[in-house]
């Protein structure tokens, strides 16, 4: 077997544990997420537009588990295996599952609330409209890079790639800037008056269905310590903070299609009837909504 160099400030325990953890991550929430899906695809009664945002989801936080997994392999190898390239395109995947995985979580917000709150019904022309949207946005700012707006190269283990933020040059800081506020401002600003009117509701009727603060505050836990260095490194150098800390970072926000599968697949009460019946055979209760006073 040929040697490779560690990349620097990593050992190969570090190696084997960062792949241990990317390879438990991609592994669980791609379970997670495989049953979403194919629940979706199985269950008739699942397949109306509300569910669809949630399908869509789960296939944007899937695509995010494959690519976990893709670096957990090249971490146990110990190098990229795939060349500049695949290094781009691993960037380029990953981005646009990140960029459509978020933007399904701002318009399942959005659906919930006329869900809960106005009760307009969603139409499949509406729904299926948005969703091509949202993967056509996300594909269109995910291929930038690749076109020199910004730049998709090796993360500190060099064993995945996403948009290099070491550079911190001027097309660096107006390309990441942008995607914090379309991907990250936009959508959580969406999620949070949207909970908060369900919040409201839920407290005329006496009757809480699911805790409406979970959903911002694991997007945020998972993503927000990763955007804030991608900030730090629009206005300082980001090496200044350790390989292994950059490393963390990424890591923990691979897990967000863990905690996504969850919250609107297994904790969506208009959704895990239909993965219980997928898994048991069980028939579907729909869940009766009560109106405010």
């Amino acid at each position: 077997m040929a040697a490779y160099t560690l990349p620097e400030g990593f050992t190969d325990f570090d190696m084997f544990t960062f792949g241990s953890a990317l390879l438990f991550g991609g592994m669980v929430g791609f379970l997670l997420n495989l049953i979403t899906i194919l629940a979706f695809l199985r269950v008739k009664e699942l397949r109306n537009p509300s569910n669809f945002f949630v399908f869509n989801l789960a296939l944007a936080d899937i695509s995010l588990n494959i690519n976990g997994l893709t670096a957990a392999y090249a971490s146990y190898l110990r190098h990229w295996p795939f060349g500049q390239d695949g290094c781009a395109f691993h960037g380029f995947q990953g981005m646009i599952s990140v960029l459509a995985s978020i933007s399904f979580m701002a318009a399942i917000a959005w659906d919930r609330y006329h869900q809960y709150c106005t009760r307009q019904k969603l139409f499949w022309s509406t729904t299926v409209t948005m969703s091509t949207i949202i993967w056509g946005l996300s594909i269109f700012w995910a291929a930038v890079p690749l076109y020199g707006w910004g730049v998709y190269d090796f993360e500190p283990m060099r064993t995945c790639c996403t948009l290099d933020y070491t550079k911190g040059d001027r097309d660096y800081m107006t390309y990441m800037l942008t995607l914090v506020l379309l991907y990250l401002l936009f959508p959580a600003m969406t999620m949070m008056s949207s909970y908060d009117a369900i919040n409201k509701h839920f407290k005329k009727i006496h009757h809480y269905r699911f805790n409406t603060s979970l959903p911002l505050r694991v997007m945020l836990m998972c993503w927000g310590p990763y955007v804030l260095m991608c900030i730090y490194a629009c206005f300082e150098n980001v090496k200044v903070i350790s390989p292994k800390l950059r490393m963390v970072l990424p890591v923990l926000a691979k897990t967000n299609p863990i905690f996504n599968a969850i919250l609107y697949s297994f904790g969506n009460e208009f959704y895990r009837g239909g993965v219980w019946h997928f898994l048991t055979g069980q028939k579907i209760v729909d869940p009766v909504l009560k109106k405010s006073k």
